[in-house]
């Protein structure tokens, strides 16, 4: 038998064997777990008895448990451990689950039951959970056409099938290009200013290779080190238009036309289901609601940050001109000289933080911090199998010993992972006919290898790059709902994103810091003027980098919040777009579209905002901890509610609920220096 199919998986807490299959077991088990869902989904439409929420709902809501699960051990290894036979697999399985997808939400039959149900649901004695599914569930066919004609119906069908591919073929030729890419440096005298741990790591990337002398790659710890510490400004310069043409140049791995394809598809499918744009189609299920609302938000934050932002790289400007004689200051010289300022005005740089935060170690702190929170704890099991020998796995216990997750930590950059960090799940929790499924849930980022004589050291940024996941990886390990559909991160999106930022905020505390902060070496905790430093630091830059996120939100808008069908030259679309946000010269040949995996391969489409708009929901939730005491049992407790409660309740009055209030812009401007306290 498949071994995909042999569910549930006889493993600990069945966790995926992933020894026990073979890539070549993905499509035939693709094929007969939606055979199988297909029937499933047959005899709740066709069921002769009067609909109810059981029969209906919740059997739809539970239907094709073993396709969920192939799909999400697939997909996540398409991500973080993908290869050529991998990616064919998921060229010809997507439109497969397309078909399927549009078959459950598009069946007439199926969606007059759910209707029925949904009409009657004033007379139902329903929990507050399950009316939320029976509301989500009826939203959910609605949005994707159960109310067209059948001609649209086909012609959604279409547009669902090819947007799958073009999402497909768009992160494909991203993670190509990326790979593709090396700067290969045989001269020492080239290397000036770069510290031993990016020496080391060039070096055995080289070796790997079988180069001699040094190799670079677009691999995010690579290529920021190089930008930031490199004195050579050529190489710098060589570097950076390398990422910057990622799938921008005259080749096959080209994603401007995958772009306008994806851009217009979006709004035909918009149009049909009966929304002006594809962000009127989006953010209808958002905290937001408009897009009016969106382009406001953004307008207001860059309002106040702009002015301070412009300041801030004219300060810089003049400082690299002080200090080398560089008379126009370009982005390949931003991180660079931002480092060395930072060294001057605090007496901090990454150099000198990174032998504090050992990687071990600060995950070590994570899980302090949670357990001070929330009363949990994670316990290592080297018995439950992973994907690749990089991967660490944990159980996450409560008070009571009880295991009420699997957590899994894949921090390392490889040839077959994708770019960035992210969390995701393999399998979300649910506690349904008294059968409780904990959830699986792994994080995944792109840190520093070990070298032969050094353990990963994380620069600060990377430490709150782990803080941010494991944030959302809280969020998913302590939901307390009925369904996988609405557990945890199952949330809006632009509420989703504060749990994740929520945790950043305690690697600015002293008391936090004391945890996990040690020398890896002597083991001495970080000195305090250290600590004071970083905490004064917060602030620096931070109107620049708060204007860098306001302009990625008005580029997603601006390909979503309009008809894109007089959209010609990617290019020109692009700078119209940043035009109000730029602070730096634009660079000519270079493109962020065409990289831009958040809204084009991941699901931040009209969506893009939300980071800045849960900055201003962790702002104000951190003050209130800050009040009573980082640490403060009740305020923890009340928060854990907020996230235990995933998607099963309404996002502002969830936060109400915690804060008494709802949130303030002005926390988050204080926080970043843009306002005075």
């Amino acid at each position: 038998m498949n071994p995909l199919l042999n569910q549930p998986f006889s493993t600990p807490y069945q966790t995926p064997p992933f020894s026990a299959f073979e890539t070549k077991d993905f499509k035939p088990a693709f094929l007969r777990a939606i055979k199988n869902a297909r029937l499933e989904i047959k005899n709740i439409a066709e069921n002769q008895a009067e609909p109810t929420f059981e029969n209906t709902i919740e059997a739809l809501a539970l239907s094709g448990e073993a396709l969920s699960r192939i799909s999400s051990i697939f997909f996540n290894l398409n991500s973080a451990e993908t290869n050529d036979e991998i990616q064919q697999i998921a060229q010809e399985i997507s439109p497969i689950l397309s078909d399927f997808s549009n078959d459950v939400l598009l069946n007439e039959q199926l969606f007059a039951r759910v209707k029925k149900v949904f009409e009657e649901k004033e007379s139902l004695s329903l929990n507050n959970e399950a009316q939320m599914l029976l509301e989500k569930s009826y939203k959910n066919f609605k949005k994707n056409g159960a109310l067209l004609s059948s001609e649209n119906k086909e012609k959604l069908r279409t547009i669902s099938k090819e947007l799958a591919m073009l999402s497909l073929q768009f992160g494909q030729n991203l993670l190509a290009e990326t790979n593709d890419y090396q700067l290969h440096i045989t001269n020492k005298s080239d290397l000036e200013g770069l510290p031993d741990f990016a020496l080391e790591t060039a070096k055995e990337e080289a070796e790997s290779r079988n180069l001699s002398g040094w190799v670079f790659t677009l691999q995010m710890p690579s290529y920021l080190s190089f930008l930031k510490f490199a004195r050579n400004r050529k190489l710098r310069e060589q570097i950076y238009r390398a990422n910057g043409v990622k799938a921008f140049q005259n080749n096959d791995k080209n994603n401007t036309e995958i772009i306008k394809k994806i851009v217009q598809l979006r709004f035909q499918r918009a149009k049909l289901l009966g929304f002006e744009t594809h962000a009127d189609f989006v953010l209808d299920e958002r905290m937001a609601k408009s897009k009016e609302k969106v382009n406001d938000f953004l307008a207001e934050l860059l309002k106040k940050a702009y002015p301070l932002a412009k300041k801030e790289i004219e300060n810089l400007a003049d400082f690299a001109k002080g200090i080398d004689g560089i008379e126009d200051l370009m982005p390949w010289d931003h991180a660079f000289y931002v480092e060395k300022l930072k060294k001057q005005r605090f007496d901090l740089s990454d150099e000198e933080l990174k032998p504090y935060f050992e990687l071990n170690q600060v995950t070590e702190g994570a899980f302090t911090i949670a357990q001070k929170l929330y009363g949990i704890s994670f316990v290592p099991n080297n018995k439950i199998e992973v994907y690749h020998p990089d991967v660490k796995v944990f159980e996450v216990k409560n008070k009571a010993q009880e295991c009420i997750g699997i957590f899994y930590a894949d921090f390392f950059p490889r040839v077959g992972k994708r770019a960035g960090a992210w969390m995701t799940s393999f399998r979300d929790g649910s506690f349904v006919n008294n059968l409780h499924k904990i959830p699986q849930i792994s994080i995944v980022c792109n840190f520093t290898k070990p070298t032969k004589n050094e353990p990963s050291l994380l620069t600060f940024d990377e430490v709150t790059t782990l803080f941010h996941e494991f944030g959302h990886a809280l969020h998913a390990l302590l939901a307390k709902t009925q369904y996988e559909s609405l557990a945890g991160t199952n949330v809006y999106w632009d509420f989703v994103e504060l749990p994740s930022q929520f945790m950043e905020n305690f690697c600015y505390e002293p008391e936090a810091l004391a945890l996990f902060a040690k020398h890896y070496q002597t083991k001495e905790m970080i000195p305090i003027e250290l600590v004071d430093k970083i905490t004064a630091s917060a602030q620096f830059m931070e109107a620049y980098q708060t204007v860098r996120q306001i302009s990625f939100g008005k580029l997603d808008m601006a390909w979503h919040a309009t008809d894109p069908s007089s959209i010609d030259d990617v290019d020109v679309y692009e700078n119209q777009a940043f035009e109000a946000t730029q602070v730096y010269p634009k660079i000519s040949g270079t493109n962020m579209s065409t990289s831009f995996a958040h809204i084009f391969q991941g699901g931040y489409s009209s969506g893009y905002y939300s980071y800045k708009w849960a900055e201003v929901l962790d702002a104000d939730a951190f003050e209130l901890f800050k009040e009573n005491g980082i640490f403060d049992t009740e305020t923890a407790q009340k928060f854990h509610r907020l996230l235990s409660a995933g998607g099963t309740v309404d996002p502002m009055k969830l936060y109400i609920e915690f804060r008494g209030k709802e949130p303030d812009i002005n926390a988050l401007l204080k926080r970043a220096g843009i306002l005075a306290q």
